[in-house]
């Protein structure tokens, strides 16, 4: 009999405390990892510089958070050079993974162009080719020793041609790979000339610089706070960054199809 009683209430005490029972079930679970996965893995900055021996390739960590797949942190940081990296670190810190993701839905579909915020970018000191009050402007960033800006050199005098409502602003970005192109630029920005970046690009000898501009280094150190590292570099008005040389019809279709 007592054991009947027993048995009954406590079906009673389920079925009458059924409602508190859902209310409270979850206050009295310990810690435990859910949909976020932060809530039982973490790397830090400091760590992550440890793991992958940043140190020793005196590199910098910028950021560090989940992967686009879980399972693995993305970080990001810059070399001693100034190009910027990713790679990923497995939650269990013993495997280093290198490469990309690409989700499925994207295959077959063009990449997403980075977009910057042209407000940072100052177009004061640019080497202007077209007309400055044109209202379609694009930036690029240029060496006057790389051989596809020359291309794309070309290709902007016969955009130029056709359309007198773009302009184009010509950062100058000497590469390190480019012993000369330092001061090339320098003479070519003393005297902002565009005869000059012709007679650069054309493979003539230029002048010495005859001024102390400082516009090289402020283009170099905002180029690699925009994530630049090699040239040419398009910079759509849209914010749309298109690293390396394309056409002269492939510029146009794109400021006519703006993202």
């Amino acid at each position: 009999m007592k054991k009947i009683f027993l048995t009954l209430s406590f079906t009673f005490f389920i079925s009458a405390g059924s409602t508190w029972a859902v209310e409270h079930a979850f206050a009295f679970q310990g810690a435990g990892c859910g949909q976020d996965c932060a809530s039982c893995h973490a790397l830090s900055k400091d760590e992550a510089r440890k793991l992958i021996k940043a140190d020793m390739f005196k590199a910098e960590i910028n950021d560090v958070k989940i992967a686009p797949v879980k399972g693995l942190w993305e970080i990001q940081g810059t070399t001693k050079e100034g190009k910027r990296f990713v790679i990923y670190v497995d939650f269990g810190k013993k495997y280093l993974v290198e490469g990309n993701f690409t989700p499925l839905e994207q295959l077959g579909k063009p990449p997403e162009m980075r977009k910057l915020d042209v407000s940072k970018i100052p177009l004061t000191g640019a080497v202007v080719m077209g007309n400055p009050l044109a209202k379609t402007k694009v930036i690029v960033f240029d060496d006057p020793e790389c051989p596809y800006c020359k291309k794309l050199h070309e290709e902007i005098k016969k955009i130029l041609e056709a359309r007198k409502d773009i302009a184009f602003y010509i950062k100058l970005f000497p590469l390190d790979i480019h012993p000369k192109s330092y001061e090339k630029s320098k003479a070519i920005l003393c005297k902002n000339s565009v005869k000059l970046l012709d007679d650069a690009f054309a493979g003539k000898e230029l002048p010495k610089p005859d001024c102390n501009t400082k516009e090289v280094d402020d283009n170099i150190n905002l180029g690699k706070s925009l994530g630049i590292n090699g040239t040419p570099a398009i910079i759509f008005p849209d914010g749309r960054l298109l690293p390396g040389y394309v056409d002269s019809q492939t510029i146009i279709k794109m400021l006519e199809t703006p993202q």
